[in-house]
């Protein structure tokens, strides 16, 4: 299946774009998803336990399935002030 990866802010700077498509087994997971992209990107392991995930803009969690057209977002953690 395939789906659509948006990166935000450090992430983004990580992989080196904003979109990404991938090629995926049905049946995977945010988080199988996440663990591809740290392979693929070794920087982004740091961000796991602090990432939000989106599937669809709506937050969900790391063992939410994903299917055939979704766009899935990963945002890291924000600090300001």
């Amino acid at each position: 299946m395939r789906v659509t990866v948006r990166l935000f802010a450090r992430l983004r700077e990580i992989a080196g774009a904003e979109t990404l498509v991938r090629e995926l087994p049905p049946g995977t997971t945010a988080g199988g998803l996440w663990d591809d992209l740290a392979r693929e990107f070794p920087e982004l392991a740091e961000y796991r336990s602090a990432v939000s995930t989106a599937v669809n803009e709506e937050y969900a969690r790391m063992d939410a399935a994903i299917a055939e057209g979704d766009e899935i977002a990963f945002l890291p953690p924000v600090s300001g002030g």
